[in-house]
């Protein structure tokens, strides 16, 4: 039944529906560890250290493993990439679920390995299979997938685990990666799924080496570096920034920090319906200046903690959304997107993995979250100046 069923679906919605069930993978897996450190310090004596790596060696993973990721995507193809990445997740999530801590961390580390391999393959394939006029708003379906996969993860975890204990609450993640198999083999095709395919690079592309595209390359991954490292550090610091400065308890805080990660879903669908009517600069500037509002007002008026919360979730939602429409924009053929998108990713993912660190410290040796906020406010400003520069030259050549 699923065949003839599917084969009345117009393929672009179908690879739509797929790239929404695919991002639905790409944050919820790693994200869910952070309800049940409590259950994974009691079971497996796990240090503060360690369960840290819990969540910072997938973003290690996707700075680190960037460059090879890429190298998959135009070695095997982009539909036999988002296979590995399906698979992978699976696979790593039943090895984290299935005993005690080098399991754990076995599984961690092909998780993060294979969300890498996705970040790379799956805006390839939005490059490739939807017309300029459409790519911006699948690019918006799949970022609004991805703060959805990590908000219902996260939300899901925690009372799952109080009915069938931490391991089978972990492994739940796995019917996602299910789901997604399931619909992306009968979408794509057996043949393009489960057999490599290398992608051919047009000669003399755009991307590879005409004049300018080093400064682009440079100034999207400052851009990114910025919102990474912007997003990780407020993440992991602004619960305890809402405890200490506002006197919320620790369910409460955590509850107020979500708003963070539920914006996130406007951001990425709004770019694409605000892109109809504005510049992609003016739409970039615009997302730059709600980011500065969350250091700007948690310095000046933290009361309006839940406005700043919201404003900077739409913007860090859209701001990874802009990112990758500059990059398949500018890129002419899928290796060269490939390869940018590996630079960009690789480099600033870099930059994220150090966020939580870098402000904790900072916090630290200051004794207050002045300091720490005003290094947030120095990512966000580049993400602002960089982001908004480069897309306004993509915009330019076009």
């Amino acid at each position: 039944m699923t065949g003839p069923f599917l084969a009345k679906v117009p393929r672009g919605w179908l690879i739509l529906a797929c790239i929404g069930l695919i991002a639905l993978n790409m944050r919820g897996p790693f994200v869910a560890v952070a309800p049940v450190v409590d259950s994974l310090k009691r079971d497996l004596g796990f240090s503060p250290v360690e369960l840290g790596l819990l969540t910072g060696i997938p973003v290690l993973c996707f700075s680190l493993a960037a460059p090879l990721a890429s190298m998959a995507g135009r070695r095997l193809g982009a539909e036999f990439a988002v296979m590995l990445t399906l698979v992978g997740v699976l696979a790593g999530v039943v090895i984290r679920s299935s005993g005690g801590g080098v399991p754990v961390m076995v599984g961690t580390v092909l998780i993060g390995l294979a969300i890498t391999i996705g970040n790379i393959a799956v805006p390839l394939i939005i490059r490739r299979d939807f017309a300029p006029r459409r790519q911006a708003t699948a690019m918006g379906v799949y970022t609004a997938a991805l703060n959805i996969g990590s908000f219902l993860t996260s939300v899901a975890t925690a009372p799952l685990a109080e009915l069938v204990g931490w391991r089978l609450a972990l492994a739940a993640s796995a019917l996602l990666a299910l789901a997604a198999i399931l619909f992306w083999i009968p979408t794509v095709g057996a043949r393009q799924a489960f057999v490599p395919a290398a992608v051919p690079a047009a000669g003399g592309s755009r991307a590879g080496g005409a004049s300018g595209v080093g400064w682009l390359t440079a100034g999207l991954t400052l851009g990114f570096a910025g919102q990474a490292f912007s997003y990780y550090g407020v993440t992991a610091w602004l619960p305890s920034f809402l405890a200490d400065e506002l006197g919320m308890g620790t369910a409460q805080a955590g509850a107020g920090s979500s708003l963070f990660q539920i914006f996130a879903i406007v951001g990425g669908l709004g770019v694409p319906l605000l892109a109809r009517f504005a510049s992609t600069t003016a739409v970039a500037a615009t997302l730059g200046a709600l980011w500065l509002t969350v250091p700007l007002g948690l310095l000046l008026a933290p009361g309006w903690w839940w406005l700043w919360s919201s404003l900077g979730g739409v913007a860090q939602g859209g701001g990874i959304t802009v990112i990758f429409i500059a990059i398949i924009k500018f890129a002419r053929d899928q290796a060269s997107a490939g390869k940018m998108s590996a630079v960009v990713q690789g480099i600033g993912y870099c930059f994220a993995a150090l966020a939580p660190t870098v402000i904790g410290y900072v916090h630290g040796i200051s004794g207050s979250w002045t300091v720490p906020l005003l290094v947030i406010l120095g990512s966000v400003t580049a993400f602002c100046i960089c982001a908004t520069l480069s897309v306004r030259w993509v915009a330019r050549q076009r």
